[in-house]
């Protein structure tokens, strides 16, 4: 590993689902994180880590 990359993106599920179709190997399914994201994480050809997230709405 060489990076480590922490992207917000619109749509996380979504994005995954590109992600993992383009060849992306996962290194994190998306989940729920406690601090208030939802996230995940692939890795790219080059052994960069990548970290997809999206705030979660709150509800309020």
């Amino acid at each position: 590993m060489t990076q480590n990359l922490y992207v917000r993106v619109d749509g996380l599920d979504e994005h995954f689902a590109r992600a993992v179709a383009a060849g992306a190997t996962v290194l994190e399914q998306p989940a729920d994180q406690p601090y208030g994201d939802r996230r995940y994480g692939v890795t790219d050809p080059e052994g960069h880590h990548w970290y997809f997230a999206e705030a979660i709405s709150s509800g309020n």
